[in-house]
């Protein structure tokens, strides 16, 4: 049997802008980058939208942050860097 299987990736990455319209658009472009970038994505999971909103977090939202501290986005933060270096 051929099957049809929709798949969504969800995120939150902070992002310093000067306005919500701003982040949205660091992180769109980002993203589209990346998923142009990768045959996996376009040819094989065949991506077909990205879809974000900007808000500024809650107080207990930036709790749970400050409480997990940055390992979460350590390794964004080094992927970031290597895209830098090329």
């Amino acid at each position: 049997m051929d099957y049809k299987v929709h798949w969504i990736i969800d995120g939150i990455m902070n992002v310093d802008a000067n306005s919500k319209e701003d982040a949205e658009k660091i992180v769109q472009e980002k993203l589209q980058n990346f998923v142009k970038n990768s045959d996996d994505l376009m040819n094989f999971f065949i991506a077909k939208s990205i879809q974000g909103q900007a808000y500024l977090p809650s107080n207990e939202e930036n709790e749970k942050i400050i409480q997990k501290g940055d390992d979460n986005f350590s390794d964004l933060k080094k992927n970031e860097s290597n895209q830098d270096d090329t």
